[in-house]
């Protein structure tokens, strides 16, 4: 079979992944949703149920493919290994095993080793960088391992996937197969899904080229940590300004206040096992919010904790496919902000935290 069908193939049988909306098919992607479509199969090399599962919501769905493109698959500074080795780490650490094995097969496939055992010294620092850097305490602590001038990416790697593990967590199965697949067919399926979406010779990404797709935007202070590379800056400024008004029309006030109280209390610490703490925190909205605001709490902080009983009492309200992208995507991009707001930048960006920590 030819690059094509398997290609095809590939992205009907990710969209089987896809729990609580229904994903736009390739063949009925239309206008802007046709468009990212096009980008993700020809630029990362399948359909990706990760990314195609925000279709129900095309604005949305453009930003995390810009997201993705311009950070992970853009190398202008930082290489894919190094990123992989970021992407993998920081899915260990916000248990998402869809992304782990995603991360992790892409690595082993580009390093010759697996994500687990790193024997390069540099990606050794970066993958440890990546694990400290999951709580603000163990980013001030840890020396920074990058440059001012990588810095953007590789930060930019970390919020990505701070972004992507949450949606993934509550909206795709555990592992990347379709419902019913024996868990015996991972490694083939692994090996198929590796070898497609590994960069290759004659498919490079130039940076820039799917900010279009989204209108521009000021970069807001907390991503300030991009400034330094203008096009991972403007593709997180667009990516904000696109999701924030989704969140406009999806997410109620009071919700996003509440969410954005609980993340400023937040240093990276599980929340859980129980759901005690989002019951206390929805405790003083209205009754009406309440379920929307269950949902944006567990989504930011416990995505793993969102199941079939959170998605329905939201959906019993009767919020749409659209309604409920848009307001996961706004909580899980809010904690992704709020993640990447303390990793110091360079030795003196940490001075200056410690100072006003």
């Amino acid at each position: 079979m030819s690059s094509k069908p398997i290609t095809a193939l590939l992205g009907q049988l990710g969209l089987t992944q896809v729990r609580y909306v229904s994903p736009v098919r390739r063949r009925a992607a239309r206008g802007l949703v046709g468009r990212v479509y096009a980008q993700v199969e020809r630029e990362f090399g399948v359909l990706a149920p990760s990314v195609a599962l925000h279709s129900p919501a095309p604005e949305v769905l453009t930003a995390s493919w810009l997201m993705l493109r311009e950070v992970l698959l853009v190398t202008s500074n930082v290489d894919r290994t190094a990123k992989e080795a970021v992407a993998a780490t920081v899915s260990l650490g916000n248990a998402c095993p869809w992304c782990v094995a995603i991360h992790s097969t892409t690595f082993s496939g580009l390093s010759g080793s697996a994500a687990q055992s790193i024997t390069d010294p540099r990606l050794q620092a970066i993958a440890a960088w990546a694990r400290d850097c999951g709580t603000q305490e163990g980013a001030l602590r840890h020396e920074p391992t990058c440059s001012a001038e990588e810095a953007p990416e590789l930060i930019g790697t970390v919020a990505l996937l701070h972004y992507f593990n949450r949606m993934v967590n509550v909206f795709l199965t555990e592992v990347p197969l379709p419902p019913g697949a024996p868990r015996m067919a991972l490694g083939p399926v692994m090996q198929v899904l590796g070898r497609k979406i590994r960069p290759t010779e004659g498919r490079s990404c130039q940076p820039g080229t799917s900010l279009e797709l989204l209108p521009t935007a000021p970069l807001s202070r907390d991503l300030s940590w991009a400034a330094s590379n203008p096009v991972v800056a403007d593709a997180f400024a667009r990516i904000r300004g696109a999701v924030d008004m989704a969140a406009a029309r999806a997410v109620p006030p009071a919700v996003r206040d509440a969410v954005m109280t609980e993340l400023e209390n937040w240093h990276g610490e599980r929340r859980g096992p129980s759901r005690a703490w989002a019951e206390d925190a929805i405790s003083a909205l209205p009754a009406a919010g309440q379920a929307a605001g269950r949902l944006a709490l567990l989504t930011a902080l416990a995505s793993y904790q969102v199941d079939r009983s959170v998605i329905g009492e939201y959906r019993s309200g009767g919020a749409s496919d659209a309604q409920l992208i848009e307001l996961t995507s706004w909580a899980s991009l809010a904690a992704a902000r709020r993640a990447c707001a303390w990793i110091p930048v360079s030795l003196g960006d940490r001075a200056a935290t410690d100072k006003t920590a």
